[in-house]
């Protein structure tokens, strides 16, 4: 496994011969549909926070301040129902991060439709990267706890945004009740199923899981690593 330092070191190298002044843009797309309650909606929103400020995390969006990282959030719900939380952010220093943090942290929901729009939620997602085509990779992080219900179908929107250069990954939450037992497990994969046949875009695609909000945090933290991560060890 490449050293911490020994990656740095490579990266900087490799700065000096890539004009690109973005190494990845990041939009995360949060799921604030009817189905998800006023409980539910924070732990997703401190969710975020508390995974860009786990440590391995921050490690990763500070490795190349040469070509930073770029972050955005926002909301989805019904087809007329997406919101900007967080507006395109460059993460060049650890002040603009925290910044970020904050801004997530002192988020409080807003009035919208309970519909589940996935694949206008996809839509508006490439939307947002596509003007960030001077980084070297555009990924869109959308989370959702259900299947759409609304607008466009995700497989038509999916077909739609094949040549559009984006990935897109899923964070699938299940429900927040452990007294389900197998009947959770069973519903979180069928949902997992159906994100990775249906939204789910770009060769290194993947979909993470969350087992219900209060895992919230801990799956995002894992999906941000993963994502950061390949694209570095891509680059070498």
């Amino acid at each position: 496994m490449i050293r911490a330092g020994a990656m740095a070191a490579a990266l900087a190298l490799f700065a000096g011969t890539v004009a690109a002044e973005c190494r990845q843009a990041l939009a995360l797309g949060l799921d604030v549909s009817g189905s998800v309650d006023a409980r539910e909606y924070r732990l997703q929103m401190d969710g975020v926070a508390t995974a860009l400020n786990a440590q391995d995390v921050r490690e990763k969006l500070m490795l190349m301040p040469a070509a930073p990282v770029r972050v955005m959030v926002f909301e989805w719900s019904g087809p007329a129902d997406q919101a900007v939380v967080v507006p395109w952010t460059v993460i060049d220093s650890a002040a603009a991060l925290d910044g970020v943090i904050a801004a997530l942290r002192a988020t409080q929901r807003r009035d919208a439709s309970p519909g589940t729009a996935l694949g206008v939620a996809m839509s508006e997602g490439e939307r947002h990267l596509r003007a960030q085509d001077d980084c070297w990779k555009r990924t869109l992080d959308l989370s959702g706890d259900g299947k759409s219900n609304l607008g466009p179908r995700p497989r038509d929107m999916r077909a739609r945004l094949e040549r559009s250069g984006i990935t897109i990954n899923a964070l699938v939450i299940g429900v927040d009740d452990p007294d389900m037992g197998d009947i959770r497990q069973a519903e979180i994969a069928e949902l997992s199923s159906y994100f990775r046949a249906e939204v789910v875009l770009g060769p290194d695609a993947f979909v993470q899981t969350a087992i219900g909000f209060t895992d919230y945090a801990r799956a995002m933290t894992q999906k941000l690593i993963r994502e950061l991560e390949g694209l570095v060890l891509s680059r070498l």
